[in-house]
């Protein structure tokens, strides 16, 4: 039978003597994987590369460019100290020296000269101690997070019966409190009116979840009645508000919980409005919790951008002009600027979540507990999932030609990615930039001093600076453009840290960029311009031409989703791209195609002739056959005769009448009119409406 290996656990010794060294080494080769670090910056620059995987360190007192209390004190600033024992190994046994270590989370003091014997039993010692503790905390954390999950799952199973009673897509839910969080943090680093802890975030984040529970006292035939819903019944409708109050007023014995008390008032209040035009009781202003604020601003956000039976989604960006417009009620000003300040951001965080969802979960506190999961150590789930990114980290390094770096404050040190060191002949980490040759030869004398000058001079709000500066290496200069984000604590007032960054090759990257630009105007499937690039191309257009009439329609594929499910996805992708085929070969030089995304497309048309002819020739020329699959489209048409020369007035009108087909049975097309406004939900009732 063979022999199993198992796996060596690693001891980082940091000492600039190669006798103690080797010493060491001899003393403990034989059970442990010895890394060497001949003074205190090798010993940062092993820690930031392999940190998870060092057992204990063995650290010396007096060494050059930077000694042992040193090296403890940049892992206290990244909390490594925490999960990483450190013994140090010392001929000094002076009590303030003692004192100091100990103070700075040293676990243990080894004396030279060494004794085998104490050497290998007090590392043992150290390695199970941390052994043991970190199977406790794992412990703890696993229970808690499961006791988390459970009650968070309850919530959740109650909100998605409101949820699937309402219709809704099943994200709504986690998209309310995704977005609930986002604002609420955006809020408390802008303004000082409200003093929300970490706890009370998360609290009302989870309790989002519960902000439509009332509508279980409503009639599903009122809920998704695909139409304008009648006085009476918009009436029973807003009844859902007081019912769901109701509801948790009836939990007696838990009425002190936060999480009830958030519910309750996020239930009750998440449809009253800044303006005191909400309901049900009218509040006006800060009246309003800022828990039920919040909600409701994320509630509306989520109901404009997703899918309903009576609605399609409205694009993000036309979501948040809208409700910045007043169209959907009023709203705090803070919390409207926490929106339109981070609309991009907002956007990809709920995208993200909801793919992520699965295989993540969020940060949990341990409130009243003593302390909280931010300082325990991490799970072997949490470690296999940090291992992971540093591995997809480590490879995108690898094949970006970008000079990587990171700069600590204190100490004063830049670390560069492997690939920029050797790019730049310069070694990964160095102590006090400023002042070394190397980094002054490459960087030309005094340009790395004015670089980390502009980055103490950003600010917690404004962290990023662009610096283009003249690198010389390999016997020729090389114009750079370095971009930096400096990093800042949170201390009050905060305290700059050091920065990340990355330097380009301004020559090399222009030629890319004019290739990305290229590719990235265009859907790859297709090859017809995507959406953000036909809308660009189109308000140019109605900006410049001031006489003429234009044409915007929309529209997409009827019963697309049988075309995958019956012959699959690869036949689905051929029909999109014989539709953008026809479009490319059925439109003019100065008509606009493009693929909104999915089976939607969008056309705009020079109208220099009738355009009913033009669009009835290409509707006809769309509905055909492709290997005995029927095409079938719906398109909705705009002109700018009848609606302006807004682009997003254009879009919407050609959106509604895109649905009044739909609505009268699809297979046709439709030129917008002001009737259809009474078939397609006002916008200023979407936020009523909407929300669930």
């Amino acid at each position: 039978m063979g022999r199993v290996s198992m796996r060596k656990q690693k001891i980082l010794v940091v000492d600039d003597s190669d006798m103690n060294r080797l010493m060491l080494e001899e003393m403990l080769g034989d059970e442990y994987d010895i890394i060497e670090a001949e003074d205190g910056v090798q010993a940062i620059s092993v820690l930031q590369r392999q940190g998870d995987e060092i057992a204990v360190v063995l650290l010396d007192i007096v060494m050059p460019r930077m000694d042992g209390f040193g090296v403890l004190k940049v892992m206290n600033q990244n909390n490594w100290i925490e999960t990483i024992p450190v013994i140090m190994v010392s001929a000094e046994s002076g009590t303030t020296q003692v004192e100091k270590a100990y103070e700075m989370g040293v676990v243990d003091f080894i004396m030279r000269p060494f004794d085998m014997l104490i050497v290998r039993r007090r590392v043992v010692n150290t390695i199970l101690l941390y052994a043991k503790q970190k199977r406790l905390i794992d412990m703890v954390e696993d229970q808690i997070y499961e006791k988390e999950k459970r009650s968070s799952l309850m919530i959740d199973i109650l909100s998605h019966i409101v949820e699937f009673r309402n219709g809704e897509s099943g994200l709504h839910i986690l998209n309310v409190r995704t977005l609930t969080n986002f604002l609420l943090w955006q809020l408390v680093q802008m303004s000082d009116e409200y003093n929300l802890s970490k706890e009370e975030i998360s609290i009302i984040s989870t309790a989002s979840a519960l902000h439509d529970i009332g509508k279980i006292a409503i009639s599903s035939k009122i809920l998704n009645k695909p139409g304008r819903l009648t006085d009476e019944e918009f009436a029973i409708m807003k009844g859902h508000a007081l019912a769901g109050a109701r509801m948790l007023e009836s939990l007696q014995f838990y009425q002190d919980d936060p999480l009830v008390k958030y519910a309750y008032e996020i239930c009750r209040w998440h449809h009253e409005r800044y303006d005191g035009r909400g309901y049900p009781d009218g509040l006006v202003g800060d009246a309003i919790p800022i828990s039920a604020q919040a909600v409701a601003l994320a509630d509306v956000y989520d109901a404009l951008t997703s899918e309903r039976v009576y609605k399609k989604a409205i694009p993000p960006e036309t979501a948040v002009q809208m409700i910045l417009n007043g169209e959907c009620g009023a709203f705090s000003p803070l919390l409207l600027k926490c929106l339109s300040d981070n609309a991009e951001k907002i956007r990809k965080e709920v995208q993200e979540k909801a793919i992520l969802q699965e295989n993540t979960r969020e940060p949990h506190s341990l409130g009243g507990q003593g302390f909280s999961l931010e300082r325990v150590g991490m799970s072997e789930r949490t470690r296999r999932l940090l291992d992971y990114e540093r591995t997809k980290y480590e490879f995108f390094v690898s094949t970006t030609e970008e000079i990587q770096f990171e700069v600590t404050a204190s100490p004063p040190m830049v670390i560069l990615s492997k690939w920029g060191a050797g790019k730049l002949g310069l070694d990964e980490t160095t102590t006090d930039p400023a002042n070394d040759e190397k980094i002054n030869e490459v960087f030309g004398e005094g340009t790395w001093a004015r670089m980390a000058k502009s980055l103490h001079n950003t600010t917690p709000e404004s962290p990023e600076i662009v610096f283009e500066c003249k690198l010389h290496y390999l016997g020729e200069d090389h114009w750079y453009r370095i971009f930096a984000r400096a990093i800042w604590s949170s201390d009050d007032p905060p305290q700059y840290e050091g920065a990340l960054g990355k330097a380009v090759d301004i020559h090399e990257t222009r030629m890319r960029l004019e290739e990305l630009e290229r590719k990235a105007s265009r859907d790859s499937l297709t090859g017809l311009l995507n959406h953000a690039s036909a809308r660009e191309w189109i308000r140019e257009r109605l900006d410049k031409k001031v006489d003429g009439n234009f044409a915007l329609a929309i529209f997409d594929l009827d019963w697309f989703k049988s075309a995958n499910d019956n012959y699959g996805h690869s036949f689905g992708d051929s029909v999109l791209k014989h539709v953008a085929e026809i479009l490319k070969h059925s439109t003019r030089g100065a008509d606009i195609p493009s693929r909104i995304g999915g089976d939607e497309f969008l056309l705009f048309l020079d109208c220099t002739v009738d355009p009913e002819r033009i669009i009835d020739r290409i509707f006809n020329t769309l509905n055909c056959e492709f290997e005995n699959y029927t095409i079938s489209i719906s398109m909705g048409v705009a002109k700018t005769s009848d609606v302006g020369r807004d682009y997003e007035a254009l879009f919407r009108a050609a959106d509604q009448a895109l649905y009044s087909v739909k609505r009268a049975g699809r297979g046709r097309y439709a030129f917008y009119s002001d009737s259809m406004k009474d078939i397609f939900i006002a916008a200023s009732e979407l936020g009523d409406r909407m929300e669930s």
